[in-house]
């Protein structure tokens, strides 16, 4: 009886993660014609993909939410094909592909850097499953497939022979770094492999610039009406809700237990609190991050939508509303006082993706989260030239250096108090 529950559990997770992705596809089609989408996916897979390419303005709407569909269902696929279970840290893993393929990541730029991280598994003669999260994750470092392969002024078919090169072996060389980075930030850093990659990108970049090669960073982003996005993400959202509702008996029991969670890496929640309190997590964060954006007058161009699938996806591996909040807080009073406006694009992203920091929030609490906050903001608007956005987690690789520097501080200061009031 076990099994067969546990089995029908899994179904109901693989159910979910492919109508998220049909949804994606489908929704491809309502807003350009078929041409039109074939067309843009062409200019997607062959054009330079560095922050902030946001897919919507390259190419259409319709291209990039296709990219998107079809980014998850290959993810759906490795996971199927690695006979692993349906967890709260793959669900997060499936949602920010998603979001990332709308601005960065596609097909052709993310498989050599999952053949890295394959490789490296039969190199090591460890299974695969064991670095199925580095695989997934890692394909933040496809823009340095699609740098090599069609920036560079490279002969074909020679640019993409030396652009697999370059994936393979970031992808290589990235499993195993990430497992050594976890302890630079003590899991406070949600997205490890965004630090990870950040170190693998920076110093990436330091060869080409050696070679007197400058790559910069891009700022192409839509401002399309905000209204068909709205719809759709309250769509997904709603259904989300729904859904979290029926699988948890539509109750609520264990939810308060859930928001007590700190966070702090490996908080998996689909197998602390179940799938469906889960997804009623992810559903409410979801409608948390979407409001934040348009209440701050934001515009939902690609790089925004992607920001908050991947918030969303969190929602099953550390973040919860009452951690997130005070992150958010603190990038908005951080855009108060600095020149750059709350509802830009590179503002909405930090805010988003900021939220990386959400651990540091649940543990110490919110004042040290709106803290973490507004120093986030301060470093990742002056670190992605060190990588020249070839890491699209940029705000993981920010978040990094924010928790390695803040958690020891924090633990000091903590241990300073403990020892004045036994004295």
């Amino acid at each position: 009886m076990r099994m067969a529950a546990a089995e029908a559990t899994d179904r109901n997770r693989i159910t979910f993660l492919l109508a998220f992705a049909t949804l994606l596809t489908a929704a491809a089609f309502l807003f350009n014609p078929a041409d039109e989408i074939f067309r843009g996916s062409l200019t997607i897979l062959t054009s330079p993909a560095n922050l902030i390419t946001d897919y919507f303005a390259l190419a259409n709407p319709g291209a990039a939410l296709l990219n998107a569909g079809l980014m998850t269902y290959l993810a759906i696929l490795i996971i199927r094909l690695s006979r692993v279970r349906i967890t709260g840290p793959l669900v997060a893993a499936v949602f920010t592909m998603a979001g990332f393929s709308l601005f960065g990541k596609n097909l052709l730029n993310s498989i050599p850097i999952m053949a890295g991280v394959y490789l490296y598994s039969l190199v090591s003669r460890t299974s695969f499953d064991r670095y199925l999260l580095q695989a997934l994750f890692g394909t933040a470092l496809g823009p340095l497939f699609s740098e090599v392969a069609f920036h560079l002024g490279l002969a074909q078919p020679l640019g993409l022979i030396l652009g697999f090169a370059a994936g393979l072996f970031a992808g290589f060389v990235l499993t195993p770094l990430s497992m050594h980075m976890l302890r630079f930030h003590q899991g406070f850093n949600l997205y490890n492999i965004g630090f990870t990659a950040g170190i693998v990108g920076m110093f990436f970049i330091a060869v080409l610039r050696n070679f007197g090669i400058e790559i910069g960073l891009v700022n192409q982003v839509s401002s399309a009406d905000n209204l068909p996005y709205i719809l759709l993400l309250g769509i997904l959202f709603l259904g989300m809700l729904v859904a979290g509702l029926r699988f948890s008996g539509w109750r609520l029991a264990g939810y308060g237990s859930l928001l007590r969670q700190s966070g702090r890496l490996a908080a998996d929640f689909v197998t602390i609190s179940g799938f469906g309190l889960t997804l009623v997590n992810m559903a409410v964060l979801g409608f948390l991050s979407t409001g934040y954006v348009l209440l701050v007058g934001g515009h939902l161009s690609g790089p925004v939508i992607g920001g908050i699938f991947t918030v969303v996806g969190f929602g099953a591996f550390g973040k919860h509303p009452r951690n997130v909040l005070p992150i958010l807080l603190g990038v908005f009073l951080m855009g108060l006082v600095n020149h750059y406006e709350v509802d830009s694009t590179v503002m909405l992203l930090a805010a988003l993706f900021g939220t990386t920091l959400a651990p540091i929030s649940g543990h110490y609490g919110p004042l040290v989260g709106i803290l973490a906050g507004m120093l986030h903001t301060a470093m990742v608007m002056n670190i992605g030239d060190l990588h020249a956005g070839m890491n699209l987690y940029n705000n993981g690789f920010s978040g990094g250096f924010i928790a390695a520097a803040m958690v020891p501080i924090l633990d000091a200061l903590k241990e300073i108090i403990a020892q004045r009031k036994k004295g």
